[in-house]
C-alpha cells in the first residue's frame, strides 16, 4: 500500500481505539491534508492549524464512518469543509509563508516540490490549485477529484493539464531569465 493509499479497515481500527491505526492514518495522509489545506487557505500557519482540527474531527468521526472504499475522499471532504468554514469566518492569518513538508521528504525532492508549490500558489487560480494539489499530493484520480470538488470530470482534466503547462512555462521563463543574466 502506498503512502497516501488508505483502506476502510484503517479507519475502522481507528474507531476501535487502535492508537497505531491513528498514527498510520496520520503518516499516510498528513502531506495530502496539509497540501490541500494550503491550496485553499494559502497560509502556512492556517493550514497547520486546520490540519490539527482535521485530525481531531477525523478521529472523533471515525466511529460514524460508513465504509465506501473512499477513505481519502472522506478525509479531504473534512479538510475542504473546515477550510471553507475558516474562510467564511474571516479568521485567516495575513502572510503567505513558505511551504514546509510535514512528512519529511528527502532534501532534493522537498526543494523541488517547494519550488513547484510556490509557483502553483502564485500563478494558479483557486480551483486549479486544488486540482493540482489533490492529484499530486494524494494520488487521487481525476474522477475522484471531480466527485470531491463537485465539478465535471472534463473540467478537472483540462484544468489539471493547463495548470501543469502554466507552471512549466513559468519555470522555463525563469530559467531562461537566469541564463540570460548569467551571460551578461
Amino acid at each position: 500500500m502506498s503512502r497516501t493509499e488508505l483502506d476502510d479497515n484503517l479507519i475502522q481500527r481507528m474507531a476501535g481505539g487502535d492508537g497505531n491505526a491513528f498514527g498510520e492514518f496520520y503518516d499516510r495522509t498528513s502531506a495530502a491534508v496539509y497540501g490541500f489545506a494550503l491550496s485553499i487557505l494559502r497560509n502556512k500557519e492556517d493550514a497547520e492549524d486546520l490540519m490539527h482540527d482535521t485530525y481531531i474531527r477525523a478521529y472523533s468521526g471515525a466511529v460514524s464512518y460508513t465504509p465506501q472504499g473512499k477513505p481519502m475522499a472522506w478525509l479531504l471532504t473534512i479538510v475542504r469543509n473546515l477550510c471553507y468554514n475558516k474562510l467564511r469566518a474571516g479568521t485567516m492569518s495575513e502572510d503567505l509563508a513558505d511551504y514546509e513538508d510535514p512528512a519529511g521528504l528527502d532534501e532534493f525532492d522537498a526543494t523541488l516540490d517547494r519550488i513547484v508549490l510556490e509557483k502553483a500558489m502564485q500563478i494558479l487560480s483557486f480551483e486549479e490549485r486544488q486540482i493540482v494539489m489533490l492529484h499530486s499530493l494524494t494520488g487521487l484520480k481525476h474522477r475522484e477529484i471531480a466527485e470531491l470538488l463537485e465539478i465535471p470530470l472534463g473540467t478537472v482534466v483540462s484544468k489539471y493539464n493547463r495548470s501543469l503547462k502554466k507552471i512549466r512555462r513559468e519555470l522555463e521563463e525563469e530559467e531562461r531569465g537566469k541564463e540570460g543574466s548569467d551571460h551578461a
